[in-house]
């Protein structure tokens, strides 16, 4: 699954368009949509993007005892 896919998806599942998450991040419709067609999205991007429709986003290396390493 890309990131464009995620989106989408998170998009769908919470029943806003692309456009509306769009401007809730302060990007425009055109914008956004051509961050999503290069696969250029940012992960200070899909933290905004999570904030922005109220769940969580982890980006993470998970050590074998299940321990994580985040960014964030």
């Amino acid at each position: 699954m890309t990131t464009s896919d995620m989106i989408r998806a998170l998009c769908e599942k919470q029943n806003i368009s692309l456009a509306e998450l769009s401007r809730r991040i302060g990007q425009t419709p055109q914008n956004f949509n051509k961050k999503l067609k290069r696969g250029t999205v940012s992960f200070d991007e899909m933290v905004e993007i999570a904030e922005a429709v109220g769940v969580g986003y982890e980006q993470a290396f998970v050590l074998p005892d299940g321990e994580k390493i985040s960014l964030y």
